[in-house]
């Protein structure tokens, strides 16, 4: 499941193979931009933000600015990055984007969102997130003060809002929980220690960004989550059946939720 980390990851194995080569050649296979053609250019950077990826294109001649190409890969979308002529390792019907340089491809596939805009669109696309746990604009204090504002919100909920801090998905969501032994649905005025949660959300992150997978036991070997997933298996911790349910702020934003009810008991 992407979220932040993985994202990270793409974004920096994007940036190895393209930044600083010339398109030669652009398919973005979307109705809206299939005739959007950005060969001839060259790529500045590919950077992370938060779970949405950009990858910046200098202007054409004539062109006052440049251009992004901003994806989001929700929940089965990937990039790969091939050697020229080198067969895909997904069926070419689920290619989204087809980024082509002198001696490498660069694949979407199953893009969750896919566009293409001048440098400009940035703001609108993405300005609304929160800080970045894996940016270098990070700022800790804003975050805390973003989660703070709405003080009954349960924080299950607010850790997923990506206004609030960048980069958590469902898998930390539930794993900062339970290691906080909070549970998930406890409202932040009523967390005792809200400044902790945000630091620890920064350390899981930095600490899984560069690993293929994704580890918050400490165990690297078959049990690398403590509740997530773990409905018929028991709370890694004490044994205990995890509790699954489905949560959102509205219907259509039901998430799976996981907890121990013995570590992270609820209030009252």
């Amino acid at each position: 499941m992407p979220e932040g980390d993985t994202v990270w990851r793409a974004a920096r194995g994007l940036h190895t193979a393209l930044a600083g080569a010339e398109l030669t050649r652009t398919d973005f296979r979307v109705p809206r931009f299939a005739t959007t053609d950005l060969s001839g250019r060259s790529v500045e950077e590919v950077v992370s933000r938060g779970k949405h990826l950009l990858i910046r294109v200098a202007p054409g001649p004539g062109e006052g600015e440049g251009w992004s190409i901003h994806s989001h890969l929700k929940m089965e979308g990937l990039w790969h990055v091939y050697g020229r002529g080198e067969r895909w390792r997904r069926p070419a019907f689920k290619a989204r984007a087809v980024l082509e340089t002198a001696d490498k491809q660069a694949v979407g596939f199953e893009l969750g969102i896919l566009r293409v805009f001048p440098r400009s669109g940035e703001e609108e696309a993405v300005g609304y997130l929160g800080p970045d746990l894996l940016g270098p604009d990070w700022d800790a204090a804003e975050a805390l003060r973003r989660l703070a504002s709405v003080p009954e919100r349960p924080l299950g909920l607010a850790l997923l809002d990506q206004r609030n801090l960048a980069g958590i998905g469902n898998v930390y969501r539930c794993e900062l929980c339970f290691l906080a032994g909070i549970h998930p649905l406890t409202p932040i005025q009523d967390v005792p220690d809200l400044e902790r949660i945000v630091d620890l959300s920064k350390r899981l992150l930095e600490a899984n960004k560069a690993r293929s997978r994704r580890i918050t036991t400490g165990l690297a070997g078959r049990d690398p989550l403590w509740v997530y997933n773990r409905e018929k298996r028991g709370c890694l911790r004490c044994g205990t059946k995890v509790v699954h349910e489905l949560v959102g702020d509205t219907e259509l934003e039901l998430r799976d939720l996981y907890y121990c009810p013995h570590c992270q008991p609820a209030l009252g």
